[in-house]
Formats: C-alpha cells, sequence, structure tokens
C-alpha cells in the first residue's frame, strides 16, 4: 500500500477536511468495494454534494472526468480529475440504511452507510440534518435505454482509482459500503476496505 494512504475500514466509514485545491485520491483496493462518497461546505455543513444539482449541471447520468459536481446552493464542491476504473459512478441510488436492509429480510441491526456517514462526520464534530444521496463511487448500476436499472457486479480492478479537485474548502466522507445482499460488492458478499489520500 502506497504511504500516506488512509484506511476506510471495511463496513465502516471515514471523513477529512480538505483545503480548496488540494486532491483527494480514492483507491479501491480490492477492486470490488463499492465506497459511497459525500462533500460538505466547510463553513457550512447544510451545503452538500447534491447529485440531483449536479446531474443538471453536467446534464448525465454519471461524471465523466473533467466534470464538477455542485452544492444544493448550486457551487462547485468537487471535480472529477483522474479516474482508473472503467466504470459510471453511480449517482442515483440512495445510501443504504437500516430501512432498506429491513426490506432485504435483514432482522436487527445491519451496518450501513447513512450511519457510517454520521459516525465519521461526529468523529471531525460535524454534525447535518439530514442524510445527503450520496455518490456512489465504482458501483456499477446499468441503465437501458427504456429507462430500467440494474444491481451489476463490480467492474473496477484492484488498486483503480479516482482522484477529485476540491473546488472549496469542504469535508469529505466515505462509507466503504457493507451492502453483503445484493452483488453490487461481488457475489461472495464479501465487503473489504479501500484506502484514500489527501493530496
Amino acid at each position: 500500500m502506497s504511504a500516506g494512504l488512509t484506511t476506510i475500514p471495511a463496513r465502516r466509514g471515514m471523513a477529512a477536511r480538505v483545503p480548496a485545491g488540494q486532491r483527494v485520491r480514492v483507491v479501491n483496493t480490492h477492486g470490488t468495494q463499492v465506497v459511497d462518497a459525500w462533500a460538505f461546505s466547510a463553513g457550512d455543513a447544510t451545503e452538500w454534494m447534491a447529485m440531483e444539482a449536479s446531474r443538471a449541471w453536467f446534464m448525465k447520468l454519471a461524471a465523466a472526468v473533467g466534470d464538477t459536481f455542485v452544492t444544493n446552493r448550486r457551487r462547485p464542491i468537487l471535480t472529477l480529475v483522474e479516474d482508473t476504473s472503467g466504470c459510471a459512478h453511480d449517482t442515483l441510488m440512495a445510501p443504504c440504511d437500516p430501512h432498506r436492509y429491513g426490506l432485504l429480510g435483514v432482522e436487527g441491526y445491519h451496518d450501513n452507510c447513512r450511519d457510517n456517514l454520521h459516525a465519521a462526520l461526529a468523529a471531525l464534530g460535524v454534525t447535518i440534518p439530514a442524510t445527503p444521496p450520496s455518490l456512489n463511487l465504482f458501483m456499477n448500476i446499468p441503465w437501458t435505454a427504456d429507462g430500467r436499472l440494474a444491481w451489476g457486479e463490480p467492474l473496477s480492478t484492484p488498486g483503480s482509482y479516482v482522484v477529485f479537485r476540491a473546488e472549496m474548502d469542504l469535508v469529505i466522507a466515505f462509507s466503504a459500503c457493507p451492502q453483503d445482499i445484493l452483488p453490487i460488492n461481488g457475489r461472495t458478499g464479501r465487503t473489504t476496505e479501500a484506502h484514500f489520500r489527501i493530496e
């Protein structure tokens, strides 16, 4: 593992502060792990990276290199500057939460991205009033011309990565998605750690 990388533990979340102009590298260490991502203005955590506003900004279902994500106040927050993953990063699916796992037949508590987000932010002393939609890095959600979606298996290779540039001072948060029922992290049900670095 390269020096300076921070581990996003399997089934858990991590967050960090990022000054404007710095870059954030997110590594799919094993090639099969979805990483839910969020970004918030460092000055006001009620301003966050908004998938619906971003799709309206770049007029696509998924961002490509050079595209900029915007906030719920339509301000630039993250630009995708490198991508070796070979997949379209999902902007459509909501982050998993306890209610989702209940619908999938889970009894009792299941690790989930919503709780991982709030725990990661709390470790930095940040609280938010709601759970924004996530940017689902390395998540394969193929769509058809008639608008149908599917739960695809991972396409990214071990060690593949994305790099974002911070367009404002921000807090970034990640969850190594604990989804082990649907095949988005592979059919084995195995979830793994991922890594990130502020550059």
